[in-house]
């Protein structure tokens, strides 16, 4: 059977997370996003900031991390699975940051793809930065371009969800593949 790997999307603080807890609370498989628990593996490992201190290895193990996901999504009993952000996200990152990148970044967006990209635009009203966050909403707002434009990039039309509660937003990607 064929899985659907659908992948949600968006700056910094849009309420990803908080849309897949609830697509997760409605009994939709997720899986969750990877970047967080990449920097508590550094910080046990004694680097504090890994993104800061080496970005390059830090998009490389974000981009094993997804590319990981991508594959496990095949063992989950239901025919499609929500994923916090997917393997573009990592060039898109690195566009913004303007980081150099060899084509072992460029392969993986092109040999896993996904059947549809949700992405979840800039949002002041809920933004939130934290001890993992570090980007202003102005930078959030920009990456959230260099996410759409990547995705379209790599051949997606990615779905703008709209500004509205978490209920409302899960309804909304739920009613978008045919729930």
């Amino acid at each position: 059977m064929k899985k659907n790997k659908i992948v949600i999307t968006g700056g910094p603080g849009t309420g990803k997370s908080s849309v897949i807890h609830k697509l997760e609370e409605k009994g939709h498989d997720c899986l969750h996003e990877v970047s967080r628990e990449v920097i508590r593996e550094a910080q046990l490992e004694g680097i504090e900031q890994l993104f800061l201190e080496d970005p390059l290895l830090f998009s490389r193990k974000l981009l094993e991390g997804r590319i990981k996901q991508f594959h496990e999504a095949e063992d989950f009993p239901s025919d499609h699975i929500f994923i916090d952000r997917g393997i573009p996200d990592v060039v898109a990152y690195m566009d913004f940051f303007n980081t150099s990148y060899a084509e072992d970044f460029i392969l993986p967006c092109k040999d896993h793809r996904y059947e549809m990209i949700f992405i979840l635009p800039p949002w002041e009203a809920i933004y939130k930065s934290d001890n993992e966050r570090y980007e202003t909403f102005e930078e959030a707002t920009k990456i959230s371009e260099y996410l759409e434009n990547t995705y379209k990039h790599y051949g997606y039309d990615p779905i703008v969800v709209p500004e509205a509660s978490v209920e409302e937003r899960a309804n909304f990607i739920l009613n978008k593949i045919g729930f």
